[in-house]
């Protein structure tokens, strides 16, 4: 059926089954990050589009093509959020959050990025942010509460890419190494960029180790652990060997430089293969020098943040099929229905989902409305069952019949819940 009005291209529709998914994975999320003493806060959905180019860098493509940017009536420049950590900084600095504090969100961003599977205009990202901590300890912990994280919210088949990219000192000798191998390779006719890379290569040529064209042509290339001084070699040895003791797998990506500029040192990302091109779920990692270029303090910090879509594409087998109310009151007939309307608010105050017919029709009619609904028990209430002070259930799948009294129905509904769980 064709309709007037249509979402924009790159939005979608959550519809129920996968909203109440979705609710699930952010339950656990939520335990998992508050047992490791992060809590969390919700920032403004648009930021000044200063902050998010100041702190992402005006050379990634976040910044260049993707951000959603107007001018308000004040004619002030205003961006939708494309990412957390940025506006995580300012409300840090902004309402003098005392260092260390874990903060954590659950949000939605916006990126004008040409939609994929698992990849939309408006997406959600669950992240946390550790801020004021400098120690390779931090470093392992932040990606060991991930790994468990995925693991708990029931993903399975992903696997843990880590490097480290130094510090930015470091990072302009690599640079330099780097563009003399790519011009080299031009020189020699091996090497052909595409139009983007062309550019990148004269404003910051790590974003060419971020295209999916161009990256796999330099695997020859030099990789920016062999232009770490020593204190950050051994920094990132030491948060390896906190992954290897606690036994997180794990392989070194030597060429994963993420893509956002204030990233330092540890970066990681989590990748599940059955993706295909957009296989990262999480990705993250230390950014010392952020928030001290925001106009605070020298702040160490590090983070992640962990694509809600994209997790639960990756597990939409696991989806099971939305169910109806627990319970759907059918009453007899309609000197029945008081009754009904009755016990239909009662069930509710027990936070039982429940429903009615709101019309009055024949009993056999509102069974039907009942299956129909994909209601779990039908309860039913004839002037038998009011006389003896008691209810009929049926069960809709196996047409069971029981009579119980009306505080049984709570407890039909709990150990439900209680077998629910357990299985």
């Amino acid at each position: 059926m064709s309709t007037k009005y249509q979402k924009p291209r790159g939005t979608r529709d959550i519809l129920p089954e996968e909203e109440k998914f979705r609710e699930g994975i952010v339950q656990t999320a939520r335990k998992v990050l508050e047992s490791y003493g992060y809590t969390f806060l919700v920032t403004p959905t648009f930021e000044y589009a200063e902050l998010f180019s100041r702190s992402i860098g005006t050379t990634t493509d976040i910044v260049e093509k993707e951000m959603f940017v107007f001018q308000d009536k004040g004619e002030r420049i205003l961006a939708l959020r494309p990412e957390g950590t940025a506006s995580i900084i300012r409300a840090f600095l902004e309402n003098q959050i005392h260092p260390p504090a874990k903060l954590a969100y659950i949000l939605n961003m916006f990126r004008a990025e040409r939609p994929q599977r698992g990849r939309y205009r408006e997406f959600w990202q669950i992240g946390a942010e550790a801020l004021g901590i400098r120690d390779p300890l931090m470093d392992a912990e932040m990606i060991e509460m991930a790994v468990r994280l995925l693991k708990e919210i029931g993903l399975k088949d992903f696997h843990l890419e880590v490097n480290s990219i130094g510090t930015p000192e470091e990072r302009d000798v690599y640079k330099r190494s780097l563009l003399d191998y790519v011009e080299e390779k031009e020189l020699m006719k091996e090497l052909s960029l595409c139009e983007s890379c062309n550019r990148r290569k004269t404003v910051n040529v790590l974003r060419i180790l971020d295209c999916e064209i161009d990256a796999p042509k330099l695997y020859d290339a030099p990789v920016i652990l062999e232009f770490l001084s020593r204190e950050s070699y051994q920094y990132f040895e030491q948060v390896q060997s906190y992954l290897s003791n606690w036994g997180i797998e794990f392989v070194v990506n030597p060429k994963m430089v993420r893509g956002l500029d204030y990233y330092t040192h540890t970066v990681f990302e989590i990748k599940v293969r059955e993706l295909g091109a957009q296989d990262t779920v999480c990705g993250g990692g230390r950014y010392d020098r952020l928030v001290e270029e925001l106009g605070g303090p020298a702040t160490p910090a590090m983070g992640f943040a962990i694509g809600l879509d994209r997790v639960v594409v990756a597990m939409e087998s696991s989806i099971p099929k939305l169910k109806g109310p627990f319970y759907f009151v059918a009453t007899v007939g309609e000197m029945e229905r008081g009754y009904g309307v009755r016990l239909l608010k009662k069930l509710r105050e027990w936070y039982i989902p429940s429903d009615m017919c709101y019309e009055l029709k024949s009993l056999k009619a509102q069974l039907k409305i009942a299956d129909r609904i994909q209601a779990q028990k039908a309860v039913i209430v004839g002037e038998d069952e009011i006389m003896k002070g008691r209810v009929k259930v049926r069960d809709m799948e196996t047409g069971e019949e029981i009579e119980v009294e009306e505080k049984e129905l709570k407890t039909l509904y709990e150990n439900y819940i209680q077998g629910h769980k357990a299985s």
